[in-house]
């Protein structure tokens, strides 16, 4: 197959799986992708899922792709901390939460983490829009925040919260507590519901 043609058909998908290729070609040879991926021309993901080389100088498609290429997810923890500003580092992993297992991936547009959560904690995220007419599902503060806390149980004392350095004028002025305290209801879990009341001490909120 030449890759032009390849690429008029595929390349508007930005991330595209091998089935979807069957689909559209069912006699593909996916030695093709190997050679492509040696020329430079496409970007392994993870096993069976591709993007092109262009999307590499877009905006955002880092941030795309892990919803993409591990469903169902969103952005959650700490990438989602550090793009609102509530914690302090850059985030090196894109991070994400999950109805499946956990798992994480490594390509060139970066480091992918995926940490389980049963079925019915998959809420809290909304879309934010990106180029494209794209949007990217991302928690909302308060449920990355909760998302943290119950996936990292090791937060469960006054200086270990301290140590996560959350920044209080977030806390103070634009978390929305009432929201908090609805979506922590939601998880049904008291070692979470402590940790939620430390919280609220340790950053006096």
């Amino acid at each position: 197959m030449i890759f032009l043609d390849f690429k008029t058909k595929m390349f508007d998908l930005a991330c595209f799986n091998i089935y979807q290729i069957y689909a559209w070609q069912p006699d593909f040879d996916r030695n093709n992708l190997t050679r492509w991926v040696k020329k430079g021309y496409l970007i392994r993901l993870r096993q069976g899922y591709f993007a092109f080389s262009e999307y590499k100088s877009k905006p955002d498609y880092s941030l795309y792709f892990a919803n993409r290429i591990y469903r169902p997810s969103y952005i959650s923890l700490h990438t989602t901390l550090a793009f609102h500003g509530i914690i302090p580092e850059a985030v090196v992993q894109i991070t994400s939460v999950t109805s499946l297992k956990t798992e994480s991936f490594k390509n060139d547009f970066g480091e992918y983490s995926y940490k389980s959560v049963k079925e019915d904690l998959m809420f809290g995220y909304e879309l934010k829009p990106m180029a494209d007419n794209r949007t990217i599902q991302f928690a909302t503060p308060e449920k990355a925040l909760l998302d943290l806390l119950y996936l990292y149980p090791f937060y469960d004392s006054e200086q270990e919260l301290e140590e996560l350095r959350l920044d209080e004028n977030y806390l103070q002025d634009d978390l929305n507590k009432d929201l908090l305290m609805n979506y922590c209801a939601k998880f049904q879990s008291k070692a979470l519901d402590h940790r939620v009341k430390l919280l609220l001490k340790t950053y006096d909120l």
